[in-house]
């Protein structure tokens, strides 16, 4: 009851910053971010809009990753309207593609660009069962694994600038509160539905997702400890926001849901801005392999503080990109 009434009159933590924090007041003493390259995901709706429009304001340069290049150019335009000098550069990406994800890298890298920050933000969570072209369940190949081999591929540059340029580098992964609905084994819950052994629900693929973003950051915090590399790498929760995500859930209950929820329901700057406070703030120098909510740090569901099951998911997910990809083990020690 003490967490549910301070969430809700935006009580703010040890950080200075809570619930009804915004992206612009959490980033406001920055400086630094005038001189930093960042990826970020998902940036042409919602909570990555708004990130993207912080990190643009603050003097990011800007490298929008998207799937609809109109969208992409008509966020672009809305930025430029507020802030002229912005560079902004689009390159194609379907996330729930691992070939798609590989060429991205290859067109950034041939552009000779430093890179300090990845934003992992883009998700998806449709009503019906799909299947990726490599034949992965939809949306773990979106919100996922495609981000797993992203920052796989990018982690060698990023090393290189953070060690260049003396910038701590910064990997962001955007979760979900919903990661703590999953319980029970997650590979083999995979396994049945990709192959519908079993009945999809959309709710608990989309939660499994979720729960794969905070291991992932768990165990990638422990590779990059392993190469001494300059960077860190945290999982954050945005809180309860109506973005398009739910673009393709829309209906009676989805309604009802949010309606209950209404109280909790944070306007998409507020919900931007524990992933701009864990991407540039200075506080949040050295820290990795945390999860935080509400600009704060916070202890995740226990199946997502698991370290055998972050090493589990990551050894698995490195086996099945190999096999998929077929770009064998690009391993980062």
């Amino acid at each position: 009851m003490f967490m549910t009434v301070k969430y809700l009159i935006g009580s703010v933590g040890p950080s200075g910053f809570g619930s009804k924090s915004t992206a612009e007041e959490v980033t406001e003493a920055c400086t630094h971010i005038s001189s930093i390259t960042a990826i970020i995901t998902g940036a042409t709706s919602g909570i990555g809009a708004e990130t993207a429009r912080i990190l643009a304001k603050r003097g990011a340069r800007l490298i929008l990753p998207v799937r609809s290049l109109t969208s992409a150019e008509e966020m672009k335009a809305r930025i430029l309207s507020e802030c002229s000098g912005s560079d902004i550069i689009i390159l194609p990406l379907d996330l729930s593609s691992l070939v798609s994800v590989q060429s991205f890298v290859s067109r950034f890298l041939s552009l000779g660009l430093p890179l300090n920050l990845l934003i992992n933000n883009a998700g998806k969570f449709p009503d019906r069962h799909a299947v990726s072209e490599d034949g992965i369940e939809m949306t773990f190949a979106t919100n996922y694994l495609g981000h797993f081999l992203l920052t796989k591929l990018l982690l060698e540059k990023m090393a290189e600038t953070a060690k260049e340029s003396g910038i701590e580098g910064r990997i962001v992964n955007v979760s979900s509160t919903v990661h703590s609905w999953f319980t029970g084994d997650g590979i083999q819950y995979l396994d049945q539905i990709t192959h519908k052994k079993i009945s999809y629900d959309p709710t608990k693929a989309y939660s499994f997702s979720k729960l794969a973003n905070v291991l992932h950051a768990k165990a990638l915090s422990e590779r990059i400890k392993e190469m001494k590399a300059h960077i860190t790498a945290n999982c954050v929760n945005p809180g309860v926001v109506r973005t398009q995500l739910t673009r393709d859930r829309e209906g009676l209950m989805t309604d009802l849901m949010f309606f209950i929820s209404s109280k909790f329901i944070k306007t998409i700057p507020q919900a931007a801005a524990t992933a701009c406070y864990v991407a540039v703030h200075p506080a949040v120098t050295g820290v990795s392999g945390k999860y935080f909510s509400d600009c704060n740090e916070l202890m995740p569901s226990n199946l997502a503080s698991n370290s055998e099951e972050a090493l589990r998911l990551w050894n698995f997910s490195d086996k099945l990109i190999a096999e998929k990809a077929k770009i064998g083990d690009k391993s980062f020690v």
